[in-house]
């Protein structure tokens, strides 16, 4: 399937599209107005999350590609939110022009820290953290329910995993048990250090948010909070936390929006 960046008047795809009401706030319309961001961006900057490499976004890059964009998906080391900004940092030197910066899951911490970058137009959080600066997420998320997954983490040598029963049945809900497997055997370990962020980037640009029903990671809840908070641009996807996988058609079209700032 090919997506043309025309063609994104609906962003959901079956029973999945909803855009939270009063989510454009004075904030994200400025935002947009500078001119900076009169040009549709020509990049996209994909970051992965916790439990996950680059590969989690091999559906939606063709996708982008297919689309004009030029898409680099940075390989996280996930051994601190310091290297894992500047594994993105260093991504973002790698582009040249307005660059839309997307992130799944705990990468939401990372765009945080770093789509303050002059290049970045936009920013896509896809079922991800977005902390405010200074933040701890951890006491945030535990005034929502506790998501399922939680019972399945490891903590080991200064890292967390999900063990193979939690991966499958939480963290890849929605996706077909072989793929499952092939994604649970790349995971790639969170350290343990938390990740507190010294400044958010949605505050100064603009945002959209992919909304995962059926999350078992992170509490739907937490993300629609989250998601209004910023003033994020959302649609809401029938899908677990990994619905770049699961529905990549979906989460092509709500980046191509934001490539166009439409």
């Amino acid at each position: 399937m090919v997506l043309d960046r025309r063609q994104f008047s609906t962003v959901s795809a079956g029973a999945a599209a909803a855009t939270l009401a009063g989510a454009t706030t004075a904030r994200a319309t400025t935002a947009r107005t500078t001119t900076r961001d009169t040009e549709p961006a020509r990049n996209v900057v994909l970051v992965h999350g916790a439990y996950a490499d680059g590969s989690s976004w091999a559906k939606v890059i063709p996708l982008l590609q297919a689309a004009g964009l030029n898409v680099i998906a940075v390989q996280n080391p996930l051994t601190s939110l310091a290297d894992d900004v500047a594994a993105t940092n260093f991504a973002l030197t790698r582009v040249d022009g307005p660059t839309v910066l997307v992130a799944h899951s705990y990468g939401g911490t990372v765009i945080s820290q770093a789509g303050l970058d002059p290049k970045v137009t936009g920013l896509v959080y896809v079922a991800a953290r977005a902390p405010e600066a200074g933040e701890d997420y951890a006491a945030l998320a535990a005034t929502f329910p506790t998501p399922p997954v939680n019972a399945g983490i490891i903590t080991s040598g200064g890292f967390k995993f999900i063990d193979r029963a939690a991966f499958l049945r939480d963290f890849a809900n929605g996706v077909p048990r072989k793929e499952a497997l092939t994604l649970y055997a790349a995971q790639g370990p969170l350290s343990t250090a938390a990740p507190t962020t010294s400044v958010a980037a949605w505050h100064q640009r603009p945002s959209w948010y992919a909304v995962s029903k059926n999350d078992r990671t992170i509490d739907p809840g937490l993300e629609r909070f989250m998601a209004r908070r910023m003033g994020a641009t959302t649609i809401e996807v029938d899908a677990g936390h990994l619905s770049l996988v699961s529905h990549p058609e979906v989460i092509s079209r709500l980046i191509l929006r934001a490539a166009a700032r439409s």
